[in-house]
Parts: C-alpha cells; structure tokens; sequence
C-alpha cells in the first residue's frame, strides 16, 4: 500500500513502519494514525509477516499529539476526542490485539500521546538519551488512550502518579530502571541493531505459539487469582500451532 504519513517495509518475516513527519517530529494527525492501523493491521493478516516494528524517523519516535490541531480546538472536559475521534483508540487497539509482537523501537522524543501508544507494544526498545514524558497535565489534558492504566502497569502506582502530575521528562535509562523500557543502547546504530536482532528471532519462532503467548499474556493482565488463571491456561486451545513436528526434527542439528 502507499501511505503520506508512514512507511511501511517488510524484510525476511518482519514488517518495520516508520513514523514520517519527521519535519514536525512525527506528530499524530488523524490521518498518521488512520494509516498506522491499516499498516499494522495488514502486517497482522499476512502469512508473511511474523513481527512488527513500530519506529520514528528523523530526530524521534513522536513527540506525542500536534499541538497545532489543539490551537483553535474546542475541547470537552479536557479531550481531544473531537479531533481525533476513535482513531486513536482504534490505533491502541490495533497494535495491542494484533496477533504479531509488536515492537515499539523509540529514539529521540517521546511524549505524551506517543508514550501512549508506545506502551501499547508488546515491549519497548529505547536509547539511553531519549527523553519520554507525559504531559497531559501540563496542558490542561487528560489522558484517554491508556496512559493511566499502561503507565501504571510499567512503573507502578506511585511512580505513575509522579510522573503524570509534574509532566516530569525521563530519560531511557530511567525508563528501563522503572519498566517501561526492556532495554537501553548506547546510540541510534546500536538500537537499529539490537532490534533487527529481536524482531528476527520472533519471526523465526512458530507462528501459532507466538500468537497463543500474545493471547496468554493478556489473559494474565485480567488479574485473576492465580489458579483460575493456570486452569485457564490450560483449558485454551491453539490449533494453529500446526508446525510442532517439523520443528522438532531439527533438535539437535
């Protein structure tokens, strides 16, 4: 497909989709966001495509929602719901339940609305100089695409609420100190590397057992108590994990 406000390219099983307003530091129109979902969502139907990575180009990852939609914006109650509708809900979707691990690679800026949908990734692969923030309160915003439950989940309760309520910036080491990144590099080359890395061993893992994870893991985040969850665990069923045999003819080679 052609696309304005991303790329999107696939190589040996992983689909990369970029970011690229990178003249306004990969702000979230409606428009992005509208094609950000059909990319993710045509990666998720492929049968080529085992991982997605989700990235900025330029200078950042995104710096969050832009502004200059909120300029002349009349807003209810502290929403930009006028403005971008369901579509950011349907982006947050999109990348949560998306049967592919998504990989949220962020370098640069990541603000707000961008951390947002970044914490929506399956996990988040960063810089050691990036600087993240939520600045909701800030501006006289409140969250609404998941920042209050997926933040709070990564860092903890009260360490979330720090967060949110100075609109403190944070750096990449700071974010995997507290959970909300796997993992710091050095540099931008380093954490091209180390990502093609990750995504590469996903893709050549089975298929079927990735997506059953995808589908255990959430069922973890329901929080039910720990023996309802193992009977659950057991009781689900995969048939598409098919390539169990053929795997297994390869141990030891």
């Amino acid at each position: 497909m052609s696309y304005e406000y991303i790329k999107s390219t696939r190589n040996v099983g992983v689909e990369t989709i970029s970011l690229n307003r990178p003249e306004a530091l990969n702000a979230f129109t409606p428009a992005l966001l509208r094609e950000l979902i059909d990319a993710v969502q045509e990666a998720g139907n492929s049968e080529t495509c085992g991982c997605i990575i989700l990235e900025g180009e330029g200078r950042a990852f995104s710096a969050g929602v832009d502004l200059k939609l909120l300029q002349n914006a009349s807003f209810a109650a502290g929403k930009v719901d006028n403005i971008f509708g369901e579509t950011a809900f349907a982006a947050a979707d999109a990348i949560r339940l998306c049967r592919l691990p998504v990989i949220g690679k962020v370098h640069g800026f990541c603000f707000t609305g961008a951390l947002e949908i970044a914490l929506h990734c399956d996990f988040i692969l960063t810089t050691a100089d990036t600087k993240f923030g939520d600045t909701h309160a800030k501006w006289g915003l409140r969250p609404s695409w998941g920042m209050s439950q997926n933040l709070a989940r990564a860092v903890g309760t009260r360490r979330a609420r720090e967060l949110s309520f100075t609109a403190a910036t944070f750096s990449g080491d700071d974010a995997v100190r507290w959970g909300v990144a796997n993992a710091a590099f050095a540099d931008k080359a380093m954490l091209d590397t180390e990502t093609a890395a990750r995504a590469a061993a996903i893709a050549d893992a089975s298929r079927g057992a990735i997506a059953a994870y995808k589908d255990l893991y959430r069922l973890h985040e329901e929080n039910r108590p720990l023996e309802d969850a193992l009977d659950e665990e057991v009781a689900r069923d995969y048939p598409d994990i098919a390539d169990t045999a053929e795997r297994l003819k390869g141990f030891g080679k």
